[in-house]
């Protein structure tokens, strides 16, 4: 009865391609809807590939171009046309089943951890991750020390995941400093308040004395070797 409540919202299509019997790559394509929303993407094994920015009116690549991917320009024109016939299907299927209430799951507590390893003013990229809800999307909102951001942010199309649910990627570009922290929120109507972490510059930072102690234990075992060594020769000339 779940799966088919979540239906009536979003009408979803999606496709699973075997590449070989050695090899097993997942090729999906999601047409979805809601009455003031809407999402066409390509993805391939969890990552998107292409997806339609209905607000913009165009479609976007997600991959870097060395990939070799391409899309033809009729695609986002398809993309629209599917946009369409959803939200028709929806307002029958809304129509037929006199609009019933709509199952929602929340969010898991967002994952925040940085694309690269950290150094201190070297630019980086914080990625802020939430699965398992329903519907789709969420809203993220970034903090720098306590301080709203909105610079340098961007969020990817919902991605659907095999139970139904979906999951979300959101991104800050940043510089890392020392004492810097930063904090990531979700919202979804499913929560009462939005979900919160928070990532700190210097807990990531590779600590100094680790370094140092397996330093000194080094130095230490070298000199033990050069006076074993020594302590030895001498004997020899002894006899």
């Amino acid at each position: 009865m779940l799966k088919m409540m979540k239906m009536m919202v979003v009408l979803v299509l999606s496709c699973v391609l075997c590449v070989s019997a050695d090899v097993l790559h997942e090729d999906i394509a999601v047409t979805g809807c809601s009455a003031s929303d809407g999402e066409d993407m390509y993805g391939l094994d969890g990552e998107a590939k292409w997806y339609a920015d209905f607000k913009n009116k165009k479609g976007v690549l997600t991959v870097p171009d060395f990939v070799g991917i391409r899309f033809e320009e009729g695609v986002y024109k398809l993309a629209e046309a599917n946009l369409q016939i959803c939200k028709q299907n929806l307002d029958m299927t809304l129509h037929d089943l006199k609009n019933p209430p709509v199952q929602l799951d929340a969010p898991s507590s967002p994952m925040i951890y940085p694309r690269d390893y950290v150094e201190l003013e070297v630019k980086n990229t914080l990625i802020c991750h939430v699965t398992g809800f329903y519907p789709a999307p969420v809203k993220f909102s970034w903090t720098k020390n306590g301080q709203n951001v909105t610079e340098g942010t961007s969020v990817n199309v919902p991605y659907l995941n095999k139970d139904g649910t979906f999951n979300q990627f959101s991104r800050l570009d940043f510089t890392p400093q020392q004492g810097d922290f930063y904090s990531c929120s979700v919202s979804h109507p499913a929560l009462k308040d939005p979900l919160t972490r928070i990532w700190d510059v210097e807990k990531t930072l590779p600590g100094v004395g680790p370094a140092v102690f397996c330093g000194l234990g080094l130095t230490v075992g070298l000199l033990g070797v050069a006076a074993g060594t020594f302590f030895l020769i001498k004997g020899n000339e002894c006899r």
